[in-house]
């Protein structure tokens, strides 16, 4: 049986639904996440300034945005590995933020709140695990900033490139009626990937953090912005 065409016109239809990455998108974190892989890689054998660091740096560096555990994953040789790895790395970038190593993106918050004041409904999301994405909203004071936090685990397991926490978001929130009225925004190719992969209307790149403005677009960047500043001019305009 052919299933019905939708036809339905969205066109009036806001953008009431912004699904926000965290480290590199609206938060600063100086090259953390490569000192807390340094660590765990070395309590797994990997001597820092050797070829096999670099190697596994390098994937690191390619793949940010991607879930963590999936990237530990690749570099190491089992899932006991993996785990042990992606716990390493949790405690050590958690660590890092209690030292205070990590702030706010300029503009980033007033952002936030110009969206939220708008009528728009915002989710924050990350490849970090539940507990080191609570201790960086707990770091910049931003527990009650928004109404949803996602991390892979809470959707299902799955981080970028997958659409999952995009949909996630779209579900638990229903801010929207239609997901092609949703705001997809972060700093790598994965959640360029992310956001195209879960049908959203804008999928839009910064390059305040991973990746720069040809790698954004070949992976699916609607638009490409300075920061998420200026996130909020773009879906006004784009509603006009």
């Amino acid at each position: 049986m052919t299933s019905p065409i939708d036809n339905t016109d969205i066109s009036r239809d806001p953008y009431n639904l912004v699904v926000l990455d965290m480290a590199g998108t609206t938060v600063a974190d100086g090259g953390l996440v490569e000192q807390a892989f340094s660590a765990a890689a070395q309590r797994l054998g990997v001597r820092p300034g050797s070829a096999e660091h670099a190697r596994k740096l390098s994937y690191v560096r390619a793949t940010m945005g991607e879930s963590k555990i999936s990237v530990f994953r690749h570099l190491f040789d089992d899932e006991e590995r993996a785990q042990y790895a992606n716990t390493v790395f949790e405690e050590a970038y958690g660590e890092l933020v209690d030292g205070g190593r990590i702030a706010p993106l300029p503009g980033a918050r007033a952002a936030v709140e110009r969206l939220t004041a708008e009528g728009r409904t915002v989710v924050l999301t990350t490849g970090f695990a539940r507990t080191t994405q609570d201790a960086i909203l707990a770091a910049l004071g931003w527990q009650d900033l928004v109404p949803l936090t996602l991390c892979p685990a809470d959707a299902g397991g799955r981080g970028r490139p997958f659409p999952d926490m995009v949909l996630a978001a779209f579900l638990r929130t229903g801010a929207v009626a239609d997901v092609r009225r949703t705001v997809v925004a972060g700093d790598t190719s994965y959640d360029m990937l992310s956001g195209v992969r879960s049908g959203a209307g804008i999928v839009a790149g910064v390059l305040t953090g991973a990746h720069d403005k040809e790698q954004l677009a070949r992976h699916g960047a609607t638009h490409v912005l300075g920061s998420v500043a200026e996130l909020p001019d773009l879906i006004a305009r784009a509603e006009a």
